[in-house]
């Protein structure tokens, strides 16, 4: 059995009917770039929810993921970085996040 680890995130989509429904029709079928980038990056398993314009991000990463490695990876993939700029059409800040932060980590306090 693998030793993963889950990382978990939110961010706001712009509180826009169509707008949320065209974000969610991309994620229908990510581009393959964007697959093989995860992947590539040591993520075994990622899965985004939504409630309302509020989106929850659940990643788990094997022992080869780091923060710094996958944001070298992305920097230096161009067709990572035209999706995060469409993407950021449909996506806002949170109101906690900082300037240029996307997807915020987010701090676990209870386990079962």
């Amino acid at each position: 059995m693998k030793n993963l680890k889950r990382h978990c995130f939110a961010l706001d989509l712009i509180d826009d009917e169509l707008l949320m429904a065209e974000y969610k029709k991309y994620h229908e079928k990510i581009w393959p770039e964007i697959t093989k980038s995860i992947v590539d990056s040591g993520i075994e398993a990622l899965e985004i929810y939504c409630v309302g314009n509020r989106m929850f991000m659940i990643m788990e990463v094997n022992e080869s993921f780091s923060f710094e490695k996958k944001s070298k990876m992305d920097e230096n993939n161009p067709k990572v970085q035209e999706w995060e700029t469409l993407m950021w059409n449909y996506q806002q800040a949170l109101p906690v996040a900082k300037s240029g932060e996307k997807w915020m980590l987010m701090e676990k306090i209870y386990q079962l």
